[in-house]
């Protein structure tokens, strides 16, 4: 009885451990995708690259199991007229953790904002429109200490120069974040995004 009473508690403390982590993981990434980004240092290595401003910020109540980020991308020497502008919805799936990717109504009042701006308050989560099929599952490699993810192939729909669907690749490790945005046509040619590899935002 003692015996087996001692495998319970192990196996509770076990339990409650992995829970730690778990949240732990969660709160990892997302410090780790606040802030502001660009892709400066590649664009002057490699031309075939632009320099583009990458901003994230935090909106809304968060929870242990979930947070809202606006982000808002743009050309560096266009700041005021952003390309995309979408809010994330970050939350726990399982051992996943899941960005689901949803357009604003009206962006362009949201341009240049803050946290803290109460034009966020003017909307809610259910007035999102949301980008379906394009959610986007992390993993955490504790390893390489990074998170990798990627969408569905085929499942996220895109008429922008011709393709039927785009496939996002992200790689985000502390301070840098490798992002990969193409675009598709049914006979899987690609029509856009880069072409080498990915965009490698440094905070």
């Amino acid at each position: 009885m003692r015996n087996a009473f001692s495998v319970f508690v192990v196996l509770l403390l076990s339990l409650s451990s992995f829970a730690q982590s778990s949240h732990e993981v969660f709160q990892l990434l997302r410090s780790w995708m606040l802030g502001s980004f660009s892709s400066e240092a590649q664009s002057k290595a490699d031309t075939d690259y632009f320099h583009i401003s990458l901003r994230m910020i935090p909106i809304w109540k968060e929870s242990p199991e979930d947070f809202y980020l606006y982000v808002e991308q743009a050309m560096a020497a266009k700041m005021d007229k952003p390309y995309r502008q979408r809010v994330y919805h970050v939350f726990k799936d399982g051992e996943e953790i899941v960005s689901r990717i949803y357009s604003l109504p009206k962006p362009e009042r949201f341009v240049g904002r803050n946290s803290n701006d109460p034009e966020f308050n003017l909307i809610t989560p259910d007035s999102l429109i949301l980008k379906s099929g394009c959610d986007v599952r992390l993993m955490y490699d504790s390893v390489n200490r990074n998170f990798t993810g990627k969408t569905d192939e085929g499942t996220c729909p895109s008429d922008r120069s011709g393709a039927a669907y785009t496939t996002s690749e992200v790689t985000l490790y502390e301070g840098r974040m490798v992002s990969w945005d193409r675009g598709w046509n049914n006979e899987k040619t690609q029509m856009w995004g880069a072409v080498k590899g990915g965009y490698d935002f440094r905070r």
